[in-house]
């Protein structure tokens, strides 16, 4: 099992429909926190209690792709896909967040939280980090593809936003 995380917008879901139409096996963390939603939270979005559901996910064969897949414990290997603070404002914007949503969630990108999240439950060898700012999709799915075979080394802390701060 590997994980697919990022912060929203950083472009999971496409790379995992692509993945999908080449044949593996995608976990959608949306389709299994049914029964750990809590309550709706100021962004109306839905407040998910993450780690019973991490504790309860289990070993699953293929990708798991979601914005919190990296709180589960077990698996091969991490790859956190990030994007540039610019590009990722518009591709929020464009998805019609508030800005207040908007600036929280590129704020996070440029704090590394998936990453540093990732790193406190998996070792440097185990996650993978991708910039995919300016990559073509397809590109990208090349790279999880060597990360998926062995072919890729693992690498964490590559991606720096702080000079957008």
């Amino acid at each position: 099992m590997f994980l697919l995380t990022g912060t929203p917008g950083v472009g999971k879901s496409t790379l995992a429909d692509l993945l999908e139409k080449k044949g593996y096996r995608i976990i959608r963390v949306k389709e299994t926190v049914q029964e750990y939603i809590v309550e709706d939270s100021k962004y109306d979005d839905i407040c998910i209690d993450v780690d019973a559901w991490a504790a309860h996910f289990g070993w699953r064969d293929g990708i798991v792709e979601g914005h919190f897949s990296h709180f589960i414990p077990g698996a091969k290997g991490v790859i956190v896909l990030r994007c540039n603070p610019d590009v990722l404002t518009e591709r929020l914007r464009a998805r019609g967040y508030t800005e207040e949503k908007v600036r929280g969630n590129v704020e996070a990108e440029v704090l590394d939280v998936v990453l540093i999240e990732a790193y406190e439950l998996y070792s440097e060898e185990q996650i993978y980090e991708i910039d995919g700012s300016y990559t073509s999709a397809e590109e990208i799915v090349a790279q999880i593809e060597n990360v998926l075979a062995g072919r890729a080394f693992p690498c964490c802390g590559i991606v720096d936003w702080t000079m957008w701060i």
